[in-house]
């Protein structure tokens, strides 16, 4: 009787899931019919021969659609919410980097969706102010670089829920609303924004709020300063400044009464200190010195703004390009245990290290100074090389990306043994590229000053499964953000994509890409901006493996860094024993010679 009662229940489940499935299909064909897709093959998976679980961009869980992964695909049109309504598991939508505009979608009408991706698209329109009333389960909604008009809406500022936020790059106007609870993340910064930043939020960086750029602000106060200095010294011609043993000595002129000296050396006194507070410490001898007036006298562009603070290009007076990035979470170590850490760091050297040239102290916020890289970051090549107006990343070229990224990480491992995560920091963000596209790791080192708190909300260290679970960090954690950035280069996905929000949660890039790889070349699975990759696709899965080896959950299993840089080096030599060419496009491009990357043989992606 049990085992009929068993029967029949699996009967009854299979016909549920199977009917379900069948509605899936469905809702998911009328959404298509509403979009206008520019590349030709991007949704051909789309049709009733398989099922939804195997089409392209769409994630699956227990034979359940729960999200829709459509980037970078050139879609267009509206997007049929009606339709989407028929996914009753649906918690997840990204149509990031595509060309969606016209009105506003009303997604409030997908009640359980979690997290909703519009990024970089061509919204032109102001959002109504019940926009989201009713989503109380949105934890993540990014909107940045758009063209969204008008007022942050009232319903958005009330979602009880929200994690994360960003709206950078819009034309949002008028002022703040009143947030119901402090987001995890926040962007509202390049918008036109006024009033004051609402209480609630006061405590978050005051960047993430701008319009302007802060260099502006410096150069003003230190204008400022100098021309009030200038003046004084005027009045008073005999007021000397005379080196000493250890700081500025001041002599005044017996002219001056006894409180116009009392009061002149108080200023002088300030003045003295300024001179000092502004001073930069270099770590490079290679390095022609300079002031941070001069640094702040030049003309400054703002680059982006990241976890820790912004960063600023600017051009010296001398020709030099440098960047300069701010650090506003920085007082875990005291002045001289900073300083300490600062001289090792700059001890390092290394062809796929960036290179601090400098930095500034002060207790509230310290500079760093870098050498300016004109390729960018390999996240703005992954995700953003279309609006860059660049071409997308041929399979040699990441093959080569990942390569240094191992070298590099191999060495801050051998250089600074005393920490446990050496990088602590490792996403394609903090990798630039340089003029041959060799990466260059940055934000290296930093865990022993960030302060703690800040740390475990916004360093890749802390997000490592070991550190989710069982919160530690490990001499095996950055292999984990290895894994994870190998698996980023590959798929073209954005890791911060995925919903983990809590210590629970198993839904991860490394987890999705699990879900689909069955050990044999799935075409879905690679980025399809990688182009051509001529017959390579036993290297491709072979480079997947030891991503996903270095993405291992438990630590015992997971490889160190010395056996996952051995696996990329035997890759290496087997591609370099099949064929001695291992230039990009890019440099076959600049140099006339042939390139398997430009050969018209093999699979195209694209």
């Amino acid at each position: 009787m049990e085992s009929t009662s068993f029967v029949f229940f699996s009967i009854v489940s299979l016909v549920l899931v199977a009917v379900h499935g069948v509605s899936e299909t469905e809702s998911l064909l009328k959404f298509k019919k509403s979009l206008v897709i520019g590349r030709a093959d991007a949704l051909n998976s789309w049709d009733r021969t398989n099922p939804p679980c195997k089409w392209i961009g769409v994630l699956c869980d227990s034979g359940f659609v729960w999200g829709l992964r459509l980037e970078n695909f050139e879609l267009s049109g509206s997007l049929y919410i009606e339709a989407l309504m028929g996914l009753k598991s649906l918690r997840s939508l990204s149509v990031m980097n595509n060309k969606f505009g016209g009105p506003f979608p009303e997604f409030k009408k997908l009640v359980a969706l979690k997290s909703l991706y519009l990024s970089n698209n061509q919204f032109d329109v102001k959002i109504p102010k019940d926009a989201f009333d009713g989503m109380g389960w949105l934890k993540k909604l990014h909107l940045e670089h758009n063209k969204f008009r008008g007022e942050i809406p009232d319903s958005l500022a009330k979602s009880p829920k929200l994690l994360e936020l960003r709206l950078d790059g819009n034309r949002f106007t008028g002022k703040i609303p009143e947030f119901t609870h402090k987001p995890h993340m926040l962007n509202l910064s390049n918008n036109a924004l006024t009033g004051p930043i609402p209480k609630i939020l006061s405590t978050m960086d005051p960047k993430l709020f701008e319009v302007v750029a802060a260099l502006a602000v410096i150069l003003i106060i230190i204008g400022m300063i100098i021309f009030i200095n200038r003046r004084r010294r005027k009045k008073h011609p005999l007021l000397i400044a005379e080196p000493g043993p250890s700081s500025l000595q001041i002599r005044a002129g017996i002219q001056e009464s006894e409180k116009g000296q009392t009061s002149y050396h108080s200023q002088n006194r300030a003045a003295k200190r300024m001179i000092q507070t502004t001073k930069l410490s270099f770590l490079r001898d290679d390095k022609e010195k300079f002031e941070l007036q001069d640094l702040l006298k030049a003309s400054a562009e703002i680059l982006g703004s990241g976890c820790f603070g912004a960063s600023y290009k600017t051009l010296l007076s001398n020709g030099s390009m440098m960047v300069v990035k701010r650090f506003k979470h920085m007082n875990n170590a005291g002045t001289e245990e900073f300083q300490e850490h600062m001289k090792r760091l700059g001890r390092l050297n290394h062809e796929n290290l960036l290179p601090i040239v400098a930095y500034y102290y002060k207790k509230e916020e310290k500079l760093f100074v870098y050498d300016f890289v004109g390729k960018g970051s390999l996240a703005a090549h992954l995700h953003g090389h279309k609006s860059l107006g660049q071409p997308s990343l041929d399979w040699l070229t990441r093959l080569n990306i990942v390569k240094g990224v191992g070298h590099g990480l191999l060495y801050l491992h051998k250089n600074l043994p005393s920490l446990m995560a050496p990088h602590g920091h490792l996403k394609s963000s903090n990798v630039l590229l340089s003029e041959k596209f060799e990466p260059l790791l940055m934000d290296y080192g930093l865990i022993p000053v960030i302060n703690e708190e800040s740390a475990q909300e916004l360093m890749v260290a802390y997000k490592s499964p070991e550190y989710l679970k069982q919160s530690r960090v490990t001499k095996k954690t950055d292999v984990w953000g290895l894994g994870v950035l190998i698996l980023e280069i590959l798929t073209g996905k954005i890791p911060e994509s995925f919903p983990q929000v809590d210590k629970e949660s198993e839904e991860n890039l490394a987890s999705w890409v699990r879900s689909i790889f069955q050990g044999e070349w799935t075409q879905e699975l690679f980025d399809q901006e990688m182009g051509k990759i001529n017959n390579c696709e036993a290297e491709i899965l072979k480079l997947l493996r030891i991503g996903l080896s270095c993405c291992e959950v438990d630590v015992d299993k997971r490889l160190d860094i010395r056996e996952a840089v051995e696996k990329m080096e035997d890759l290496m030599k087997e591609r370099e024993q099949g064929d001695d060419d291992f230039y990009s496009t890019y440099a076959s491009e600049a140099d006339g010679r042939s390139s398997r990357g430009v050969s018209s043989e093999g699979i195209n992606l694209s």
